[in-house]
């Protein structure tokens, strides 16, 4: 059974600049193993350290922000190539939703299919959101998927997220590949319980 996701809530950390493409968030070269795993400690890897693994001024090294759970974006998030590996990366590495003024396609399908909810604000909604936890990194912020609002310090700012998408994720039926799967066990289940057809002698 997966998933369903009405209301999200953490903290967020504010990532500024448009644009943000896929080779940013995970490195090409971090893109070799087999699976998925391990891929959240490549998150925005080459901005976040030096050639010698040392920390660089960034949001995600920030110490105010290391409980956050809900990544704060500008325009064009998950530009670029479309490989899977960029929203996995931000799942893994712990984030549950991404609140942004407007997202890559390729990348918002990448996201939703595992359970990555992306929505959007009006310009200036989203730069209130920005303001009040670069004010106060301990403030909670609320994504509520089904009353369609983002909450924040009192405020309340309407989301915006592609309908399909929406339902999908407050269904439970994010995951296409798990639904065929589950739907395969099913019918076989089905098919093992059929009287199978005498064989012509």
């Amino acid at each position: 059974m997966l998933e369903k996701f009405t209301t999200i809530r953490g903290r967020a950390v504010p990532l500024r600049g448009e644009d943000i493409d896929t080779d940013r968030i995970i490195p090409a070269r971090f893109m070799k193993t087999i699976t998925f795993e391990g891929l959240g400690q490549y998150l925005f890897y080459d901005e976040r350290f030096d050639e010698k693994g040392n920390p660089k001024p960034h949001p995600l090294n920030d110490p105010r922000y290391r409980r956050a759970t809900i990544l704060l974006v500008e325009a064009g998030f998950g530009s670029g190539s479309s490989r899977e590996h960029a929203p996995q990366a931000i799942k893994r590495y712990g984030f549950k939703a991404i609140i942004g003024e407007s997202f890559a396609e390729i990348f918002f399908g990448n996201a939703t299919a595992i359970g990555l909810p992306c929505v959007t604000l009006a310009k200036e909604d989203l730069e209130a959101l920005f303001q009040a936890v670069e004010e106060d990194p301990s403030l909670e912020v609320e994504i509520d998927l089904v009353g369609k609002e983002v909450r924040f310090g009192g405020r309340a700012a309407p989301l915006s997220i592609r309908e399909e998408a929406r339902e999908a994720l407050v269904e439970g039926l994010w995951d296409p590949i798990g639904e065929l799967l589950q739907a395969g066990e099913l019918l076989e289940a089905f098919d093992r319980r059929l009287p199978y057809p005498r064989r012509a002698e």
